[in-house]
Parts: C-alpha cells; sequence; structure tokens
C-alpha cells in the first residue's frame, strides 16, 4: 500500500512524458534529462518566489544544472557515430 502512494507522489511530484521523437537510446536518455532539467527548475523557481531560497542562490544552482545538460548533450548527441564496419563480400 505504501508503495502505492509514493508511486503515486512521484508520478505527481516528478512528471514524465512520453518520448515521440526518432528513437535512439542517446536522444532517450537526454530527453529524459532534459525533462528533468526542466523539472528542477520549476521547482527552484517555486522556492525562490515563494522567499524559501535567495534569486542568487536559484541562479546558481540552474546555471550549475544547465552545464550538466550542455556536458550531456554534448556527450550524447554532439558525438559522431563510427562508421560500421566494412563487411567481406559474400561469395
Amino acid at each position: 500500500m505504501t508503495d502505492d502512494k509514493d508511486k503515486v507522489k512521484d508520478q505527481f511530484l516528478f512528471p514524465r512524458s512520453n518520448y515521440h521523437g526518432d528513437f535512439t537510446p542517446e536522444k532517450l536518455t537526454f530527453n529524459a534529462n532534459l525533462q528533468e532539467f526542466a523539472q528542477r527548475v520549476s521547482l527552484l523557481c517555486s522556492l525562490e518566489t515563494g522567499g524559501r531560497i535567495s534569486s542568487e542562490d536559484a541562479y546558481d544552482q540552474i546555471k550549475d544544472m544547465w552545464k550538466q545538460l550542455k556536458r550531456s548533450k554534448k556527450e550524447l548527441l554532439d558525438v559522431s557515430k563510427p562508421e560500421p564496419p566494412e563487411l567481406p563480400p559474400e561469395e
């Protein structure tokens, strides 16, 4: 019973959307990273608006998360894929 409540709470706090783009594992992983970034930015904005954290603290955290997202994009999407090996001709 507690597991169901925790799952519902997690789905409410951290919603995930289905991926509808061209599928590759790299694109799917980056999409998950992007969704997590957006969710965390939203949370930080709410905390800053509510006076729980300072504007400077929110900015610094968002800036750090942005750097992580850029690094993720570079590692996942900006890497050129190696050429497939050449197969020997069939006999």
